[in-house]
């Protein structure tokens, strides 16, 4: 299995070595001619969260908790092996960075006064345009 050295720089706090990286190469299907017959294109990458050593205890439960013990990136995009592999670090990068962002938990609030207002006299005014369209009953009636 070939191996192709480059770090992944994930973040300022996280970078894989390249022998953590497992890369597999097949030929790709579909329309290419004898090009795609012929020429190992599609890029495979893995990586496996529980037996890597540059992560973080706090980083290795994040990324098991949102994307799984294996991270696993297929791309066939590109006539080209390394522009296929440049993509599948690039989208790698992209899901552990994405896994790694603690979000915050949003808090409910009550409604600012002004809203409020906005809110009712939004209701008054629906209400007006309803009562203006209803018959009006005169004293003929």
């Amino acid at each position: 299995m070939p191996e192709v050295a480059e770090d992944l720089v994930v973040n300022r706090s996280l970078t894989i070595p390249a022998s953590e990286l497992r890369w597999r190469f097949s030929a790709t299907g579909g329309p290419g001619g004898q090009h795609a017959n012929t020429s190992n294109t599609k890029v495979v990458l893995t990586f496996e969260v529980q037996s890597s050593n540059a992560l973080t205890g706090l980083q290795r439960q994040l990324i098991l908790d949102r994307l799984g013990p294996v991270v696993r990136v297929a791309v066939t995009d590109e006539r080209s092996q390394s522009r296929n592999r440049e993509l599948a670090l690039r989208r790698l990068r992209d899901r552990l960075r994405e896994a790694l962002t603690v979000r915050v938990q949003r808090r409910a609030t009550a409604p600012t006064r002004s809203s409020v207002q906005r809110r009712l006299e939004d209701k008054r005014q629906v209400g007006r345009r309803k009562s203006e369209r209803r018959e009006q009953h005169g004293p003929e009636d």
